[in-house]
């Protein structure tokens, strides 16, 4: 039997990645935790994590899947190669993206260094 694995990362991880970084990582957690699942802020931290895990190509069978969703969250954080900075950064550009969705304005895709290349192999 397989760990729960969810089809994107589920907000109520969120908590669980608090100590895995430093402390700008922990007050955005803090920030976010305390937001209802619909707000903006957290919505942008909920896509930040889909693109870091790459939650859109996880399916019933992969590895990550098998893992579940607690498990590769919590290893990709950790192996961020970048610093803190970078991470908000990219929180950032997610909560840009939040909100010209929400102004019905089209999102532009630019192909940018993978998230995985920053992220340490086991």
């Amino acid at each position: 039997m397989y760990p729960k694995a969810e089809l994107l990362f589920p907000p109520r991880l969120v908590p669980v990645l608090r100590s895995l970084r430093g402390p700008d990582w922990a007050a955005l957690i803090d920030r976010v935790i305390a937001l209802p699942e619909t707000d903006p802020d957290s919505l942008a931290f909920t896509l930040l994590m889909i693109r870091l895990d790459d939650c859109v190509k996880c399916h019933e069978g992969s590895f990550k899947y098998m893992r579940g969703c607690h498990l590769c969250a919590t290893q990709t954080v950790m192996q961020f190669k970048g610093s803190d900075a970078d991470l908000l950064e990219l929180y950032g550009k997610a909560r840009r993206d939040i909100e010209a969705y929400l102004a019905g304005e089209p999102i532009v895709v630019v192909e940018e260094e993978e998230p995985e290349a920053l992220i340490e192999e086991p």
